[in-house]
């Protein structure tokens, strides 16, 4: 802990007044108790809007489990939100899931599949890693069947689903309500939220990671 508040204090000079008081308040909502995960998503334009509603309801890590595509959000619809949500890629198999289930959290399949319950009826006990299947053929057979629960999106019309990126945006959105609404200490512990905003800092500094590789590698750290 203490090499990480000595880290940050450190780079607190590179940033400007500006940016360094806008990371002191936006990471003070951020949480990782809800953990997005995206099953071989391939239209760029979804994996940005993804991105975006993600960090705009405080969340700011996604798994993102590639097999025949590559998660890569598209800039110009992202808004900079890429500058702050970790993206971390992981083979798109039932392992992947295994160690996201190892973290402590619980795995629900966004799907109507296997008694789904319904999203305003849907109560957040845990932490838990919600999973979104590609654009065609929603979360796999092999996902629902690992997962804990299934979770749905009420419909009201002749469509039977709603594109991942809007489904995404709608149960984020939906659930940091609820979480809200909680009593659960769904915020980043300390030492999450200090590696959260030296990767921020990072981020937002000009030549960032090579001034902050130098600096761990002076440290010995």
């Amino acid at each position: 802990m203490e090499d990480l508040e000595q880290t940050f204090e450190y780079l607190r000079q590179f940033l400007t007044e500006e940016r360094l008081n806008k990371i002191e308040f936006f990471s003070k909502e951020s949480s990782d108790f809800i953990l997005p995960v995206m099953e071989d998503v391939y239209q760029f334009r979804n994996s940005a809007a993804i991105v975006r509603s993600v960090e705009a309801c405080g969340f700011h890590k996604i798994i993102a489990m590639e097999e025949e595509n590559v998660f890569n959000p598209n800039l110009t619809v992202t808004k900079g939100a890429e500058t702050w949500v970790e993206v971390d890629k992981m083979p798109k198999n039932i392992n992947s899931l295994r160690h996201i289930k190892e973290q402590g959290y619980k795995i629900v399949a966004v799907s109507p599949e296997k008694n789904a319950i319904m999203l305003p009826d849907y109560q957040v006990t845990e932490p838990i890693a919600l999973v979104f299947g590609t654009e065609l053929e929603g979360v796999s057979d092999e996902v629902i069947d690992f997962a804990d629960e299934t979770l749905a999106i009420p419909m009201y019309g002749f469509t039977k689903s709603f594109n991942v990126s809007v489904a995404a945006g709608i149960c984020i959105y939906e659930l940091k309500q609820k979480l809200l609404h909680s009593n659960l200490d769904y915020k980043l512990s300390e030492e999450k939220l200090l590696k959260m905003k030296i990767r921020w800092a990072v981020n937002s500094i000009r030549s960032g990671r090579q001034i902050f590789e130098k600096y761990v590698r002076d440290q010995n750290f």
